[in-house]
């Protein structure tokens, strides 16, 4: 009896073991199935500003910014792109890619471009805890380093997914600025360059940081005729970090005013009076003048000699 019970407990730790293992090895959703978010705003405080989704400038500048690369072949691509128009941009790389493609990292910081960090492997990092959250960073930190002999001061978390209290330390700790955004065109969804190109278009103002993703064909594809619309409206192109240094106050808001009504004679304004109470008007309402007022019905003459009431 105790070898059959022996035998059931050694059955189920071996299933419980391959569960947990089928359990560890699950892959992580790709990008396309988690939804972007914008994580909250910085709570108030003394010091400077650590998150943005855009900037207020006195000048038409915005800032295209990429996400997930370098691709082996779209990013170079793209990159040709960027070169016949004279434009810069600001790629936010994964690590290993970046380990993977170096001369790619090279080509984008010798031709006037950005790099930033987007992790090292595309994790939710808000769901992390801080060691793993600060090997991500480190560890794309140093790839960045290698290809461009810098180090950067920007950071944007995968899927927008950040709290903020991690930013906080971040910034702290690392001295990583968060870049979010304020155009997104959900060109990870996948719907297809002209519909990419209207939603940035239509979405992007002064200021504006736009998201893109240079992994998917689609979106490299769209990028000339968005280029040459924001540029035919007037827009100009920056780094984010250019475009930060751009940034200023916004003024305030003019508070709202009651105009007055002006007299039909005079043009002066005038202030209506207020309304009586029912009581008042009552009392001041005027008796009808003899011209307005309706004719009495004539009275019934008396008999004579006949005493009244």
């Amino acid at each position: 009896m105790s070898g059959q019970r022996l035998f059931l407990f050694a059955l189920l730790g071996l299933f419980s073991s391959c569960v947990a293992v089928a359990q560890q090895q699950q892959p992580m959703p790709p990008a396309a199935e988690q939804p972007h978010v914008i994580p909250p705003p910085d709570p108030p405080r003394g010091g400077p500003q650590i998150t943005f989704n855009s900037v207020y400038v006195e000048e038409p500048y915005v800032a295209i910014t990429f996400d997930d690369g370098p691709h082996a072949t779209l990013t170079p691509k793209l990159l040709d792109m960027l070169a016949a128009r004279k434009l810069k941009a600001t790629f936010f790389v994964i690590g290993k890619n970046a380990v993977e493609y170096p001369q790619i990292m090279k080509r984008i910081v010798q031709e006037g471009h950005e790099l930033a960090n987007h992790s090292w492997s595309h994790p939710n990092l808000g769901k992390m805890g801080d060691d793993g959250v600060r090997s991500q960073l480190q560890k794309t930190d140093d790839a960045i380093k290698a290809a461009a002999g810098a180090r950067t001061t920007l950071f944007r978390p995968p899927y927008g997914s950040i709290t903020p209290r991690q930013k906080q330390w971040i910034y702290d700790s690392l001295g990583y600025r968060t870049i979010i955004w304020d155009v997104d065109p959900f060109d990870w969804k996948r719907p297809g360059p002209g519909v990419i190109r209207d939603r940035i278009v239509t979405q992007s103002r002064p200021g504006s940081i736009i998201l893109l993703h240079d992994i998917h064909p689609g979106s490299v594809e769209a990028v000339p005729q968005t280029l040459d619309q924001l540029t035919a409206k007037g827009f100009k192109f920056a780094t984010v970090s250019e475009l930060l240094a751009m940034a200023k106050t916004p003024p305030p808001k003019p508070k709202a005013t009651v105009t007055p009504i002006p007299h039909t004679r005079t043009g002066e304004p005038v202030t209506p009076p207020p309304s009586p109470s029912p009581t008042a008007r009552r009392a001041t309402t005027p008796a009808a003048s003899p011209a307005t007022a309706p004719p009495s019905s004539p009275r019934p003459a008396e008999p004579t000699g006949t005493p009244r009431g």
